[in-house]
């Protein structure tokens, strides 16, 4: 490998390990909590070395979205596509979801992001938003190939469920609500045709 692969190689482990941080950081404290200092700080890096990296808190915004995003689609969306499509991989989506809370380290990311950004206009909201519209509509689009009367609904009430456990447990505490949710899940899969 000569200088500049190795540089380039070193760069790309540099800006994955400053991302990696960065969701688990935005996950309990939003993406405003991101600071270039902060995130130098905890990982013993420069100011300017991390900003290097961005060049702006927008860009490490974004990017660390899209990092947060391939979390999700390795740890919930991956799994799940070794069932049949229709209801066996909705309702594998369904227990990889709920798993998943336990994936950033201050609860779900998207919970946290959306809350914080459902009414800032900009493209950080957006790429939330679009993370999240993605993933309703393969939701809804596995209820509507497993038959479902009313895809959105379920689809919604799946994502309810998922996100009122993440943010109850955020703010009780009480793993209770991780079998109440699901139950809940239960309940909703049983209205899936055989």
């Amino acid at each position: 490998m000569n200088a500049t692969a190795e540089q380039a190689s070193k760069g790309a482990q540099t800006r994955a390990a400053i991302l990696d941080r960065a969701v688990d950081l935005a996950s309990a404290e939003g993406l405003e909590g991101l600071t270039i200092g902060r995130l130098a700080a905890e990982l013993g890096m420069s100011k300017s070395g991390l900003f290097a990296h961005f060049g702006s808190k927008q860009e490490l915004q974004l990017a660390t979205i899209e990092v947060a995003a391939e979390r999700f689609v390795a740890a919930v969306i991956v799994p799940a596509m070794s069932a049949p499509d229709g209801a066996p991989r909705l309702r594998a989506m369904g227990e990889r979801y709920l798993d998943h809370l336990d994936l950033y380290s201050g609860g779900c990311f998207w919970g946290a992001t959306s809350a914080e950004y459902d009414d800032r206009p900009g493209p950080v909201r957006d790429a939330v938003a679009a993370a999240l519209d993605a993933w309703m509509a393969e939701l809804v689009r596995q209820a509507a190939i497993a038959g479902v009367e009313n895809p959105e609904r379920f689809a919604f009430e799946l994502y309810a469920v998922v996100m009122g456990a993440n943010s109850r447990y955020r703010l009780s505490g009480d793993r209770r609500v991780f079998e109440y949710a699901r139950a809940a899940l239960e309940r909703l899969e049983a209205e899936l045709p055989a």
